[in-house]
């Protein structure tokens, strides 16, 4: 004995007599129902034609939307103007339409269940398909129900701006330093950028050895310690104790090979185990997610990302990188695959609505010239890496650059970070400091960022005759 599919023919019936007892009615559902939420075919064929009138204006009663009907040539199929003056007669007024609309839709949306439940068990058995190909359709139909059930209504303006003016007061106050998006945790960046905005693509790319990774996750940290923003990092590179060990030395601020060999100080002055006991506890409690997965593609991510963003309201995404994502097979060549891949993570940051942060390789072309600052040009297998991309910046280092000889003592430590497309800012370039020993990026004080740094590790604040403390030079940690 087959089910009867979730209904609620009562619900149907006694909305549709509220509708048209009362032409006002249609304005408080119009926008939350659809005609195909109605179990009952006629029921929704009547809910049509009231729409019909409500859009041109015209009052929804017994004659109008039976005539409507006849034009349509529909009325002797939905029971006549018999019928609609029975549904009239069952109601004794309008009041309650709008829950009458949240029972309909909510049987409309089992019913949506019900019916993908049944095509996701019917192409499961298609054993020629791509298994994952298969599991992002069944997921996408069941997200796609979700995000229907997500009305937004209409918000005055006078709320929105009281919204407007608190931002705004709130940037002016802080002499035009606040942030309207995600902050980075660097000045100089956030400046820029105003930080992360929702639905963005950023890409972040350099040459291997430059810090890609390391500014990614600095920035992850930040993101996740200090604003409290839900963090899903997906590494094909690294593994995740690789990971981990970077986000603790940069947290801790210990230096990274002594922290992986174990050569840890316990001496008072060096304060290396209390310091790691301190980045344990906050990383414990920082809303970060890793997947090292080496072999992701595309949809895995998608998959992912989407159900972080339902169990923990993800806020902010870092793939590192893109060119070891796997792409579509069906991809005719590299720089296809790639386009297809940049094209998928900015549809995932829109259908999110979060900031995705995504890693690309340069091309060898950027070692070609001198200086060996990278240009949009340089993105390796490209493609539409550019054009998908809402913030494109690259990191560069005159320490690793070989075409200019000699690096002067004073800019070892320094890393330039090229803005070079701002789809809604400006472009530019800010600069932050690196601590090779930590392997993390810092704040540089734009007064002093052509000092030189300092280069011994446990000495930071003691006065030395001829070189200045990190108070004096200006650098200084994520705030």
């Amino acid at each position: 004995m087959s089910k009867i599919p979730p209904q609620n023919l009562e619900a149907e019936s006694s909305l549709l007599g509220a509708l048209l007892i009362d032409k006002e009615a249609i304005i408080k559902v119009g926008d939350a129902l659809r005609p195909a939420d109605f179990y009952k075919e006629s029921h929704g064929l009547i809910y049509q034609a009231i729409l019909d009138l409500f859009e041109k204006h015209e009052p929804a009663d017994i004659l109008s939307v039976g005539n409507r009907l006849a034009e349509k040539k529909q009325l002797d199929g939905v029971g006549g103007k018999a019928y609609l003056a029975e549904l009239t007669a069952g109601v004794p007024n309008s009041s309650h339409v709008v829950t009458y609309s949240e029972i309909i839709r909510k049987k409309s949306t089992l019913r949506k269940l019900e019916r993908a439940a049944s095509e996701i068990s019917e192409f499961s058995f298609s054993e020629d398909q791509d298994v994952s190909s298969l599991l992002d359709r069944a997921e996408q139909k069941l997200f796609s129900i979700s995000q229907e059930s997500l009305k937004k209504n209409f918000i005055p303006i006078k709320s929105v701006l009281t919204e407007a003016f608190n931002r705004i007061d709130e940037l002016h106050k802080s002499g035009g330093k606040g942030t309207r998006g995600i902050p980075s945790g660097f000045s100089d960046l956030d400046n820029k950028l105003s930080g992360f905005q929702n639905s963005d693509l950023i890409i972040l790319a350099a040459r291997p050895s430059l810090g890609k990774t390391t500014l990614a996750l600095d920035i992850a940290r930040n993101v996740a310690v200090k604003a409290r923003v839900p963090v899903g990092i997906f590494s094909l590179e690294m593994s995740k104790e690789q990971l981990v060990d970077r986000l603790l030395s940069a947290e801790a601020e210990v230096d990274l090979w002594k922290m992986r060999t174990g050569r840890l100080s316990d001496k008072e002055e060096d304060d290396d185990f209390p310091r790691i006991g301190r980045a344990m506890g906050v990383l414990s409690e920082a809303p970060i997610f890793i997947d090292d997965s080496a072999n992701s593609n595309v949809m895995e991510i998608r998959t992912k990302a989407r159900r972080l963003k339902m169990e923990h309201n993800l806020g902010f995404l870092v793939v590192d990188y893109l060119q070891l994502m796997e792409g579509d097979a069906n991809s005719e060549n590299r720089v296809q695959e790639i386009s297809k891949i940049s094209r998928s993570l900015k549809q995932i940051a829109r259908e999110l609505d979060i900031p995705v942060l995504a890693l690309s390789q340069l091309s060898r072309a950027v070692e070609s010239r001198s200086p060996a600052i990278p240009k949009l040009a340089d993105l390796r297998e490209s493609g539409s890496i550019e054009q998908d991309a809402d913030i494109v910046m690259f990191i560069y280092r005159r320490i690793k650059d070989k075409s200019r000889g000699d690096c002067p003592e004073e800019e070892k430590n320094i890393a330039e970070i090229h803005i070079d497309k701002h789809r809604n800012g400006p472009t530019g370039l800010c600069r932050l400091f690196f601590d090779e020993n930590k392997v993390s990026f810092k704040n540089l004080d734009k007064e002093y960022q052509h000092m030189t740094p300092p280069l011994e590790e446990n000495t930071d604040d003691i006065p030395i005759p001829g070189r200045k403390t990190h108070a004096q030079i200006g650098w200084q940690n994520i705030p």
